[in-house]
């Protein structure tokens, strides 16, 4: 969901700060393509099959391809929900994994929030006057 959106972004961004986030969102959506990678690789080694999303399921995500009508600003703002969000859950998977002393996962998950809370950083950084 997340790298798709950040290449949707990249993709419609315009205005002063095209550069920026069509650099950042670059660099970004292949850093989350590269870890979903890692991740499902990770959920393989536990003997488990890689999730597919299920686009009947309760919960699928849905990503707008209405980017054009979000300033840069709010596009901005939307991947910092995201990005937060998504802390939120390694947080929970984290302890869970530390909880059945699974270190290897914990250590995976703890490396994808310092990726994401440094990204966060960047952007609220980018958009604040």
């Amino acid at each position: 969901y997340l790298v798709i959106k950040s290449h949707i972004y990249h993709w419609n961004v315009v205005g002063p700060m095209f550069h920026a986030i069509h650099n950042m969102t670059e660099e970004q959506y292949t850093n989350l393509f590269q870890a979903a990678d890692d991740i499902a690789e990770r959920i393989r080694a536990l003997g488990h099959k890689a999730p597919i999303a299920d686009a009947a399921g309760p919960n699928q995500a849905v990503v707008s391809m209405d980017a054009s009508a979000k300033s840069a600003h709010d596009m901005v703002a939307d991947l910092i929900d995201d990005h937060e969000a998504a802390i939120r859950k390694m947080r929970e998977a984290a302890d869970m994994a530390e909880e059945m002393s699974d270190f290897v996962t914990h250590d995976l998950l703890v490396g994808r929030m310092t990726y994401h809370e440094q990204v966060v950083w960047m952007w609220r950084s980018l958009i604040t006057e």
